[in-house]
């Protein structure tokens, strides 16, 4: 009974061995063909554009699903049952906080209705936006929904995952053409990964002198005529795929010469263009170091004119003050002031005359030396007016005497 339990023992432990290292190679493998699909692709672009008829994009994307639904967990249902699910579910919740992301937009997609259609139609926006790095990235850090969606052991739980999106981030250099109604957005058909453009087999040295020993063999055995020199064909054959390969390189080599002549008239057109820019922008700092010069004197001008005009209206202010003073004088002097307006009208036609009498009020930039005259003017006005009361009231027919003498006679 012992016995049988230690080889129960050793079997799970052969099964779970077996199982972990099955996972292991799984992974390795789906990195690895992952890595060299985007070389391959890289390496195309140099040449044409990359389109849904590409075999090499067909190839990274058939692989990026395969490792996106590595070991996915299944949906369950309100009777218990698991359903399938597809990588985009995880995409959809994984990768709303990128911003300006496409998952809205791919949703309401008309003519994409199954969930494995909308995750391909999400790898070739995100390709075209070159933004496929940042979207795994960001659903790669949400470790919480990641563990909700995949089970232990899964690709994007490991630490391959970092590999994945440094690896992406060399398809941002590519400009991706996709139609998003085509035949390889089909969600009814899983995607097939082809290995053949990634296998390389390299035969050493005895193996092939062995190769030889059994076509001789083969030769003598099927004719006794047959001689070692009959293997000329395989040498033929050498010289076909030498020829082809000769005949590859040297269209690679035309199409790297056209590209190489294309980059550098094109470079030429930017440094023609960079020149006409420089020229432009010193013409402009020339206008704008100009403009800014004549503002500059029109600024110091308008300050000029500006204290000109505040000293002329302080002169303005002083001579009216010293209209006022004077008219003040006259009235105060003025005898019939008290008995009618006509000593008024005379002292305001006085102040009317003596404000005719000064150029300086008349102008805005005139000179202010005709303020001593306007002094002299004024004052020798008011002596006029003041000495005509006095002349009057002297007069021979009003002084007393001559009423007494009128007096007498009557």
């Amino acid at each position: 009974m012992a016995s049988f339990n230690i080889g129960g023992l050793n079997a799970s432990s052969r099964r779970r061995s077996v199982h972990s290292r099955n996972a292991t190679v799984e992974r390795r493998n789906l990195i690895t063909v992952c890595r060299f699909s985007i070389k391959t692709l890289i390496d195309r672009s140099c040449f044409e554009t990359i389109d849904d008829s590409s075999p090499e994009f067909n190839n990274f994307a058939a692989i990026l699903e395969q490792i996106l639904s590595h070991r996915l967990k299944g949906q369950i249902t309100w009777f218990g049952y698991e359903s399938p699910r597809s990588f985009w579910d995880y995409i959809k919740v994984a990768c709303r906080k990128v911003s300006h992301n496409c998952i809205c937009s791919i949703e309401n997609m008309e003519n994409v209705s199954s969930s494995r259609a909308k995750g391909r139609a999400w790898i070739r926006v995100a390709l075209m936006e070159k933004h496929l790095s940042e979207y795994i990235s960001t659903a790669l850090r949400d470790f919480k929904t990641t563990r909700r969606f995949y089970e232990d052991g899964a690709i994007v739980l490991g630490e391959e995952a970092n590999m994945l999106a440094g690896m992406l981030l060399g398809l941002n250099a590519i400009d991706f053409s996709f139609c998003l109604k085509g035949e390889g957005l089909d969600g009814n058909y899983p995607a097939v990964i082809d290995f053949t453009p990634y296998l390389k087999f390299t035969q050493s040295s005895d193996s092939i002198s062995s190769d030889e020993e059994e076509l001789r063999t083969l030769g003598s055995s099927g004719s006794e005529s047959s001689t070692p020199e009959n293997i000329g064909p395989p040498f033929n054959m050498d010289e076909n795929s030498w020829y082809n390969k000769c005949k590859r390189v040297e269209q690679k080599y035309r199409l790297t010469l056209e590209q190489k002549g294309y980059l550098e008239e094109l470079v030429r057109l930017r440094e023609t263009q960079l020149s006409e820019s420089i020229s432009q922008k010193k013409l402009l700092r020339q206008k704008v170091d100009a403009m800014d010069l004549a503002h500059k004197m029109e600024k110091e001008q308008l300050e000029y004119i500006i204290v000109e005009l505040q000293d002329q209206l302080k002169s303005f202010h002083s001579l009216d003050q010293l209209s006022a003073d004077v008219s003040l004088s006259q009235t105060s002097l003025d005898p019939s002031h008290l008995e009618d307006g006509d000593g008024k009208q005379d002292g305001m036609n006085l102040l009317s005359e003596g404000k005719e009498d000064t150029p300086s009020l008349l102008g805005l930039c005139g000179s202010l030396t005709s303020v001593a005259s306007y002094k002299s003017l004024t004052s020798l006005k008011s002596s006029e007016y003041l000495a005509s009361p006095t002349t009057d009231m002297t007069s021979p027919g009003l002084t007393p005497s001559g009423v007494d003498l009128y007096k007498e006679d009557l």
